[in-house]
């Protein structure tokens, strides 16, 4: 079987990709622009390169794009710049969770299938009491209410939580929540948690984002792993950060 992966031309995703190579899976990605991909992914016979932008895919075309994959990796995002924060498409990461979501459930595959989705610490899982400081519900409200892709990734989460749910038969999910994005040459140690240990807002701990990639390629063939964070979203930092008051 194959894994898709979605937004595999941002920082993550190109060591997402670089991951599952190494561990010599077959691969789907979905990208807007083939030229800025690197020559290697080109040539490799375990890649799969679709040209297209997700959110123009129709859903029967999408149905056909995952008929053969058993899980589905997303690292979308949102350019950190002024047309990328403020401008379309405002509901980039969702729309294409529901899209996605929805030719899956069509599909009807007879098991289930994975959807990893990247997400941020800064966004709680309401499936379970995260006590935050009442600072940080003031700042997230108006992180909410004046960026965009803030309320995209609440949102995002929230669709697998509330739509897709602990007993789904045909997708099960997990949404990856790293802490502050850093660059990192190697995978490190990093250590996965339930919930944030310290304020995503005023005592923001560091995940490199190779950790990243590294834990969500492990999610998507790692059984035992899985079963450990189905329908969770486990926070992930780098090692060296620990629990501070």
């Amino acid at each position: 079987m194959k894994t898709l992966v979605l937004g595999a031309s941002w920082n993550t995703g190109k060591l997402l990709v670089e991951q599952l190579l190494l561990r010599k899976q077959d691969i789907k990605i979905i990208v807007r622009c083939v030229e800025k991909l690197p020559d290697s992914w080109k040539k490799n016979t375990h890649l799969t390169i679709i040209k297209a932008s997700v959110l123009d895919i129709s859903r029967e075309q999408m149905q056909e794009h995952i008929k053969d994959c058993d899980a589905v990796l997303s690292c979308l995002g949102h350019n950190l710049n002024l047309k990328g924060i403020f401008g379309k498409p405002r509901r980039l990461v969702t729309n294409a969770v529901n899209l996605i979501c929805s030719a899956i459930g069509k599909s009807e595959p007879n098991s289930p299938v994975r959807f990893i989705l990247m997400n941020t610490s800064g966004n709680s899982n309401r499936d379970v009491d995260e006590p935050i400081s009442t600072a940080q519900k003031v700042v997230i409200a108006l992180l909410r209410a004046l960026i965009p892709p803030h309320a995209d990734n609440e949102d995002a989460a929230d669709y697998l939580r509330t739509q897709i749910g602990q007993d789904n038969s045909f997708i099960e999910w997990i949404a990856v929540r790293p802490d502050g994005l850093v660059n990192f040459d190697e995978v490190s140690e990093y250590e996965l948690f339930p919930s944030p240990i310290r304020s995503a807002i005023f005592n923001a701990g560091k995940t490199s984002r190779i950790n990243v990639a590294h834990f969500m390629a492990e999610l998507s063939r790692d059984s035992e792993l899985w079963k450990s964070w189905k329908g969770q979203m486990p926070v992930i930092y780098n090692k060296e950060a620990k629990k501070t008051s």
